[in-house]
């Protein structure tokens, strides 16, 4: 698992999460009221979910906070 969080107003929320949880990697994307959006990632196994995962959230965390912030789900 792999999570990216930010601290908003008074508590850390998490705001992308990666994982294997439900027998397949996906991506969760959260809202600020802890609702997420649940896309499968098409990879051909966890190593390369893990990889592409780590590099999306180095590439991309100051977009995702953005919209969580705004409240724009994907």
């Amino acid at each position: 698992m792999v999570q990216y969080e930010t601290f908003f107003k008074t508590e850390w929320l998490p705001v992308v999460r990666y994982d294997s949880a439900h027998g397949y990697a996906h991506r969760d994307l959260y809202d600020v009221k802890g609702r997420a959006v649940k896309t499968p990632l098409f990879t051909r196994n966890y190593n390369q979910a893990l990889t592409f995962a780590e590099l999306d959230l180095k590439a991309n965390w100051r977009i995702y906070r953005e919209r969580f912030v705004k409240g724009v789900a994907e």
